[in-house]
């Protein structure tokens, strides 16, 4: 465990050693995109804090490295999946919109190739967005017409008191330092303006029992939140929960088989075949794991 190591959630200086997995090299383009042929592997070890239960790697890659990579990364299995991401978007601002005054002014950080934003910007949302990545963020302005900046949430400049909901959608697990990202949107947030976060739960029943063999603990993430630590980070930096449940994603059928292959790839060429050839293959699923988790917060 690294000497200086504290808790990303409460602070403390309380990890301790607790998951070994097969640690990967230095990150690439292709290493830091999810992968279902290497759960189990992580850029380091998972440490877990003693006092409010939040794991994250030990030692924290550098934020320079990360930066570097994430701008680099393309993958355009994404993009062949457009239905169901649009479909898992509409559920996520029908929430929302349950907690914000009207459709107004949405900030998307870490937007990917912009399908949230396109569909909010179908409900009536004024839209921005915030990606990393070159092919993601060219992808947004260029096939979809959308206003989205090419950098990361510690470098973006953007108005304060701007926006009546930001969005971190399979973000906040990614960031070396997640507080002083809830510092930078708290001040970016209109009063009353909400923030939705979509994340892994490492303290689910199906993340328990997986262990080290979880989908989650991929290269991609450096940290993993529970619902309690989730909960203290958000409580530390200004928030207040409004909401905490289940956010299960959509995708086609053969999708999700294929991340079997993660455990057995015969097995999953196998499922995949059958489901083609029962012309199930494309249909949009959005099965209930558990295992991720929908938080709706206010800055107080």
């Amino acid at each position: 465990m690294s000497a200086e190591s504290a808790c990303s959630a409460c602070g403390r200086t309380a990890l301790h050693p607790h998951l070994r997995v097969a640690v990967s090299g230095p990150p690439t383009p292709e290493g830091l995109i999810p992968t279902t042929d290497r759960f189990g592997s992580a850029l380091a070890d998972i440490a877990r804090c003693r006092s409010c239960g939040h794991m994250q790697l030990d030692p924290m890659p550098g934020e320079a490295m990360l930066a570097h990579a994430y701008a680099e990364a393309a993958d355009d299995a994404y993009i062949e999946e457009e239905s169901g991401q649009r479909a898992t978007a509409r559920l996520t601002l029908t929430r929302i919109e349950a907690h914000a005054a009207r459709p107004g002014a949405i900030l998307d950080l870490g937007c990917w190739v912009g399908f949230l934003l396109a569909e909010a910007r179908e409900r009536g949302w004024r839209t921005l967005g915030v990606e990393p990545s070159e092919f993601g963020s060219t992808y947004a302005r260029e096939r979809l017409g959308l206003e989205v900046i090419t950098a990361d949430a510690g470098s973006a400049v953007l108005p304060e008191a701007a926006f009546d909901a930001v969005v971190l959608g399979d973000v906040i697990e990614h960031l070396t330092d997640p507080g002083e990202a809830l510092d930078r949107i708290r001040a970016w947030l209109a009063p009353g303006g909400v923030l939705w976060l979509a994340l892994p739960d490492a303290g689910s029943p199906l993340a328990r029992v997986l262990g080290r063999r979880w989908w989650s603990v991929i290269p991609t993430h450096v940290q993993y939140f529970t619902r309690a630590s989730i909960a203290t980070l958000l409580g530390r930096h200004g928030f207040t929960v409004l909401e905490l449940s289940t956010a299960p994603k959509a995708f086609t059928v053969e999708y999700y088989l294929s991340r079997i292959g993660g455990y057995s790839p015969p097995l999953a060429r196998a499922l995949t075949r059958a489901a083609r050839a029962t012309g199930q293959a494309e249909r949009i699923w959005a099965p209930d794991f558990r295992d991720r988790m929908g938080v709706i917060a206010r800055a107080n």
